[in-house]
């Protein structure tokens, strides 16, 4: 998943580290620029593919370095960084906001990597005017957390413990994660501020953030199909899965044996809903992670004929990724007990082009226009193709076996004019009566469920009273069986609105009664 580093540019940040804690004549900024470094390398040489943007604040916030994957930009951007003014965290944030918004939408996860000294600004636009004025602002002045995407925010305070307990610093960054939703957390030098501590802390985030999910390093796991095998990583690290509707919530991981059980056309599987996406990289073909992206960088002359030797091997995930290519094929893969994922190729540019995989929601049918993916098989199991002879045909949606709500003629009515209207169709038509006897209960009865079905027991005594109207203002010119019928009507819907169930039935209409004049019997 991409990242934003949100690097304090305040002048708090130029304070001097002690020279008791620290051997050379160092500022914050300086231990902020090296942790960062670190974390830079690490991502260059083990999340090449992954986009990374930099972005600086103080009262104002400024977007140094658009999502890339060339980290000496990001270097670069760093070394060359400004100081600034005071610090006002509410505005970086929102800052952010529209930065991965602008590039990934509202759907992307994204991890915030906050850099700052634990200064939190002095009076208005200080975090803790913020947090003091969350309640009662207008809807276009909202605090910016949470993120309108999924975000995990990590702080990476340039202070140890200690020192941001003497004020209120590390409650009010407790409560901006708790903002967030808790997603986060809190990372402080320990012992005296120097390199050696500032290194530690951003290697604690890269052993809990950015470490990745290794098939071959961490447990033995690969990549299956039928007698064809091959080791994988898997980037950024699947997260585990928490289902809503189970009691007592477990959490479900992806199995280290990801076994493809079969394929199926781009075009049958379409856009599904997915829970997150993932780079798939064969671990063995080093020269293939190379030429996936752009900004990667060389490797020392040493590894040059490793790797050579390497793209020599064969390779079935770099076969896998081909055959998907060319054939425009995606791969179902079974992840664990009745949850499944995709594999598919994805093109970065013109020339290039990632293997990818794309995890479904657990169950036995997370795309319902395949069915259930345990009953799917073969093309050669059935009696006949059935993509045709040409391809002309698909097998797939599948018709659902019951009618589905919304493909009925439902009654909503979302303004109140929408009901008016109703109404007075019905009205209408007792006016025509008989001649309009059967569109008139059938109006009826439309009105009736739809008012059964949102409990609205008023409208059917409304409906009701206003039919016993019409009947006392029609004309003594009005044909004898239209009084009949609208005081009929106005009783069963009179007897509706009790709510008693021997009326109040759903599945039960209002029928004509049978008069005299309507050539039969009396009764109802």
């Amino acid at each position: 998943m991409p990242t934003v580093v949100l690097m304090d540019a305040s002048l708090s940040m130029t304070r001097p580290v002690s020279l008791e804690q620290c051997s050379e004549e160092l500022q914050r900024k300086n231990l902020a620029v090296a942790g960062l470094t670190m974390l830079f390398e690490h991502m260059a040489n083990n999340y090449r593919l992954e986009f990374t943007s930099l972005v600086a604040f103080s009262s104002l916030w400024e977007l140094l370095v658009p999502f890339t994957r060339d980290y000496n930009t990001l270097q670069e951007a760093l070394n060359n960084l400004e100081d600034y003014d005071k610090t006002c965290l509410e505005s970086a944030l929102h800052g952010v906001s529209n930065v991965v918004q602008q590039e990934w939408g509202h759907a992307c996860p994204t991890q915030v990597v906050l850099v700052t000294d634990g200064s939190l600004g002095i009076g208005k636009g200080s975090l803790r005017h913020s947090l003091q004025t969350l309640k009662g602002r207008p809807e276009d002045k909202k605090f910016p957390l949470p993120f309108p995407f999924p975000a995990k925010l990590f702080v990476m305070c340039i202070a140890n413990a200690e020192e941001l307990q003497m004020t209120d610093t590390m409650h009010n960054l407790e409560q901006l994660l708790q903002l967030n939703g808790g997603d986060g957390q809190i990372f402080t030098m320990e012992g005296q501020l120097c390199l050696k501590s500032v290194q530690s802390m951003f290697g604690r985030l890269i052993d809990e953030v950015y470490s990745p999910f290794h098939a071959a390093l961490y447990f033995p796991a690969v990549l299956r199909c039928g007698n064809l095998a091959s080791d994988v990583q898997v980037f950024p690290r699947p997260e585990p899965v928490f289902l809503d509707e189970e009691i007592d919530p477990m959490p479900r991981h992806i199995l280290t044996d990801l076994e493809i059980v079969g394929f199926i056309e781009i075009g049958d599987i379409s856009s599904p809903p997915v829970m997150s996406r993932h780079l798939v990289l064969p671990i063995a073909v080093n020269k293939e992670v190379d030429d996936v992206g752009p900004g990667t960088t060389e490797e020392p002359e040493e590894e040059t004929s490793a790797n050579q030797q390497a793209g020599k091997v064969p390779n079935f995930c770099v076969l896998l990724h081909g055959s998907l290519k060319v054939e425009g094929m995606v791969a179902l893969v079974q992840l664990g007990p009745e949850w499944y994922g995709m594999l598919y190729s994805q093109a970065d540019s013109k020339k290039k082009s990632n293997l990818m995989m794309s995890l479904f929601e657990p169950g036995p049918e997370p795309l319902p226009w395949l069915g259930k993916v345990s009953q799917l098989g073969p093309i050669s199991d059935a009696a006949e193709n059935p993509y045709g002879e040409d391809d002309s045909k698909s097998p797939f949606p599948l018709q659902p076996k019951i009618k589905r709500s919304y493909a009925q003629n439902v009654t909503v009515w979302i303004k109140a004019s929408g009901l008016q209207t109703d109404v007075q169709k019905i009205l209408r038509n007792a006016r025509k009566l008989p001649e309009k006897t059967q569109t008139f209960y059938k109006e009826l009865n439309r009105l009736r469920k739809a008012a059964l079905a949102f409990g609205f027991w008023e409208l059917l005594k409304g409906v009701a009273e206003l039919l016993e109207r019409e009947c006392t203002l029609l004309p003594d010119t009005a044909h004898p069986d239209a009084a009949f019928q609208l005081s009929h009507a106005a009783k069963q819907l009179k007897l509706a609105s009790t709510g008693d169930s021997q009326y109040a039935a759903f599945d039960q209409n209002i029928n004509p009664m049978h008069t005299d004049f309507s050539g039969g019997g009396a009764g109802m």
